[in-house]
């Protein structure tokens, strides 16, 4: 019988945000771990692509700086996070308006204050209010409605950051879409600023997501902002891969079948080990663990162009709330994050939810046209990337702990077992840390980790 090429306490496949996530958490522990990688590279959906001095993120999910586990996960210590401008900019019937900027710590009371200074001038009589000088102004079609639309708006989302994550949990689930018509919420706030803000943060255009996560993602926004890793997506699990221990990571092996207690590998043959951790994407992890429920996805394309002549939007995230074309959401993503960009140069990233249309970068440069208000022509495509399995589909019911622990010596993490978020995928890999590290009963390394050598 032919020895296994290396013997580890736990194999790890996949090396995403979630499987490096667990092999800090492992080795941390003192558990030798080894965290094989189909690809030439870790990152797994968290990869960016190099084009002339850019840095283009394949899918490009928005992170908060409100999220725990980037602050929990060992490794992250030095993640740098760029961060969009507070709020978000609505595009509606050829204007811009801000919105969504929560201050921190008075931003309850503050907002119910001017709420409830907004309703007093409402009532006031109009002569009354004109003579102060206070009368509100709204302007027509603006997206959020009346003066006390948005300070309603402001208190609500004051108050969902500050709610305890169990109160969310407890209210009733429902479609997204469907919650939302149903809390009394002005129809003008749903479709001028929750809509499109909640697609962009799930990646779901429709909001047939769980009113339950929709809620996350909204305490999220509300409580943090909005931020991308410095220097492109792959900074994240780069960061992880690299402050592992040398030859932990292994990139270029395919497994083929795993059990409790050896995986084979295409390369390599048997590896013995105490614990395997399929941390790989939700149809890769169905195919080595038969019976394992692969969900929807939602597919997410990403247009790059680059000018010389960069819009005026700064480093704020625009939003479509007029659904007017194929982009849901773009930014001048060389202004939150410069190092994206070569000196001199502008980089827009825009995303486009669902299936795109044929002509894509025609009919994404007609609409960036209408919401940046400037001329596309000149602009420069730098790539077009679909990905057509880029987000887990979370409708209802959505259980957001899915087990981690299959049986024993068997576990699975990934953001299919949590919320289909970067938070969600480093929370679920915590959660299989942690049932391994019960189960093996780990208070040191077990095996000594040998070179890992091609199969005879």
């Amino acid at each position: 019988m032919l020895e296994p090429a290396y013997q580890a306490d736990v194999v790890i496949v996949g090396a995403g945000v979630a499987g490096l996530s667990a092999a800090h958490r492992l080795t941390s522990a003192g558990v030798t771990t080894a965290v094989l990688e189909a690809a030439p590279y870790p990152g797994g959906r968290m990869s960016t692509e190099k084009v002339d001095g850019f840095r283009l993120d394949r899918i490009g999910q928005l992170l908060s700086t409100s999220y725990p586990e980037l602050r929990l996960t060992p490794g992250l210590d030095a993640l740098a996070l760029r961060p969009f401008a507070p709020g978000v900019l609505l595009h509606s019937d050829g204007r811009r308006q801000r919105a969504g900027a929560v201050p921190s710590a008075m931003g309850a009371r503050r907002a119910r204050g001017a709420l409830h200074a907004v309703r007093a001038l409402a009532s006031a009589p109009r002569s009354a209010s004109v003579r102060a000088g206070n009368s509100p102004r709204v302007r027509a079609g603006a997206p959020l409605g009346t003066a006390v639309d948005q300070a309603r708006l402001g208190a609500a989302l004051a108050r969902i950051a500050s709610s305890p994550v169990e109160r969310l949990l407890a209210r009733p689930e429902l479609p997204a879409a469907r919650a939302l018509s149903e809390r009394g919420i002005p129809a003008r706030t749903i479709d001028g600023f929750l809509r499109p803000l909640l697609a962009a943060l799930l990646c779901d255009p429709e909001l047939t997501t769980s009113s339950r996560c929709a809620d996350l993602a909204l305490r999220s926004f509300a409580s943090g902002r909005l931020c991308v890793p410095e220097g492109g997506a792959e900074a994240l699990p780069e960061l992880l891969a690299r402050a592992l221990p040398p030859g932990t990571v292994h990139t270029g092996v395919r497994v083929t079948s795993i059990a409790t207690t050896s995986v084979t590998t295409a390369e390599h043959g048997e590896i013995r080990c105490r614990a395997v951790l399929v941390a790989t994407d939700a149809r890769t992890a169905a195919e080595l663990l038969p019976g394992l429920r692969v969900p929807d996805f939602h597919p997410v394309t990403v247009v790059h162009h680059t000018t010389d002549e960069p819009p005026t939007t700064g480093a704020s995230l625009l939003l479509d709330a007029d659904r007017g074309g194929p982009v849901a959401h773009t930014a001048l993503i060389s202004q939150v994050d410069p190092t994206r960009a070569p000196a001199g140069r502008a980089l827009i990233s825009s995303t486009v939810l669902g299936t795109p249309p044929p002509d894509i970068d025609t009919a994404v440069r007609m609409h960036l046209s209408r919401l940046y208000g400037t001329s596309t022509t000149r602009w420069e495509t730098l790539a077009v990337q679909h990905t057509p399995e880029a987000v887990p589909a979370m409708r209802p019911p959505h259980d957001l702990r899915r087990p981690v622990r299959l049986l024993a010596g068997l576990y699975v993490c990934g953001d299919h077992r949590d919320t289909s978020t970067v938070q969600g995928a480093l929370h679920s890999a915590h959660r299989a840390a942690a049932a391994i590290l019960t189960d093996l009963g780990a208070a040191g390394s077990l095996h000594r980790a040998e070179p890992l050598r091609a199969a005879a």
